[in-house]
């Protein structure tokens, strides 16, 4: 079951990917281990940013949710500020994760972080402490970690 379902979401989200992504295989060809390239909403402080995530997709995934992961640093309260690049992400949490939810909703679901980051539910509190409280700040430091890590072509790691 979860082969066909991977397979079948990979040919749909990689013919037709959600706004801002492109999407790969790396070259070991595991349909449960997905390249991705998200280029950064213009809308938005992280804009030109071009962004590496990895997604993986467990064994029994869909009964378990996909873990997603920045390889591109990035600023922002709901991912770790270092080079593990987690997100916190509501619908990936385990308690919350619906088999019927598809890669592609994840996708799009971290594209809205950037537009809306979530102080709320935040994994950097520093980071979040300064987007409620000084905007201006937290958006110089966002084009700073922009400048300094995701004007480059996204790299991957090769094993």
């Amino acid at each position: 079951m979860s082969s066909k379902r991977v397979a079948k979401e990979f040919a749909e989200a990689s013919q037709s990917p959600p706004v801002g992504f492109s999407i790969a295989l790396p070259d070991t060809q595991s349909m449960h281990t997905w390249h991705l390239t998200l280029a950064a909403p213009p809308s938005t402080p992280y804009h030109p940013g071009r962004f590496a995530l990895l997604l993986t997709l467990p064994p029994d995934y869909p009964f378990k949710p996909p873990a997603l992961r920045f390889l591109t640093r990035i600023y922002h309260p709901n991912v770790t500020n270092d080079s593990l690049g987690n997100i916190c992400l509501a619908l990936l949490k385990p308690d919350q994760w619906k088999p019927s939810t598809k890669v592609a909703a994840v996708l799009d679901a971290v594209r809205n972080l950037l537009v809306e980051p979530q102080p709320d539910d935040p994994l950097e509190d520093r980071i979040a402490d300064e987007f409620r409280n000084d905007r201006p700040a937290w958006e110089k430091n966002v084009r700073l970690h922009v400048q300094r890590y995701a004007l480059e072509e996204p790299t991957f790691p090769t094993s």
